[in-house]
């Protein structure tokens, strides 16, 4: 079952439809979602094909204006579990999994994760309930979000996918804290509850 509660609050506004006057968080020329990122600021690793970015405070301040912007976190269930995850956010269908064999990446100084073969099926089948006019994708601090916009891409997804570039938690300041930018920074609703229905695409 496919928890999108917020989605269809109202209905969908198709990107394509005329505007009597433009919404919260829309630019009014292009019908594109409001940001001031710009790609070249952006490291390879949170770059995507498709080109489209947004930060989490800006994806607040747009979820909160639209019910036909769906949020979706690709965030392993751990993560959200443990650490927390957007009150806003439609679903969390994990782009990596944890190894249960927890096996040791030493470099990154954490435990090794796989690919979860459900994502894309997951993500296909909810964007087809839902038909939203767009998603933006989070995980942690951007990277894992890029590199699950460009999976769906290339998995043939049209809806237009936005990264948000600074992810749950954020990026880390010089002394490895996660407190510059992120959801969380931006002092967004987020909650450790998990609530029924809100993992997708992990059997």
């Amino acid at each position: 079952m496919t928890c999108l509660p917020r989605l269809f609050a109202a209905p969908a506004l198709a990107l394509g439809l005329a505007l009597a006057a433009p919404l919260p968080g829309l630019a009014a020329d292009t019908l594109a979602l409001e940001t001031a990122v710009s790609a070249a600021e952006l490291s390879d690793k949170k770059q995507t094909k498709a080109g489209l970015y947004i930060t989490a405070s800006e994806a607040g301040d747009v979820l909160a204006a639209r019910d036909d912007v769906l949020l979706l976190d690709v965030r392993s269930p751990e993560e959200t579990m443990l650490i927390g995850y957007p009150t806003a956010a439609d679903a969390n269908v994990p782009f990596k999994l944890i190894n249960p064999a927890h096996e040791l990446n030493a470099k990154k100084g954490s435990y090794k994760m796989m690919d979860n073969p459900g994502f894309v099926p997951a993500v296909k089948a909810m964007l087809e309930e839902a038909d939203p006019a767009a998603v933006v994708v989070m995980c942690r601090s951007g990277s894992r979000s890029a590199a699950a916009v460009n999976t769906l891409t290339k998995a043939g997804v049209d809806i237009p996918l936005y990264s948000m570039i600074d992810g749950f938690e954020g990026d880390k300041n010089d002394a490895g804290r996660r407190v510059v930018n992120g959801w969380k920074n931006a002092d967004l609703d987020w909650t450790y509850k998990v609530t029924e229905g809100l993992l997708q695409g992990v059997e």
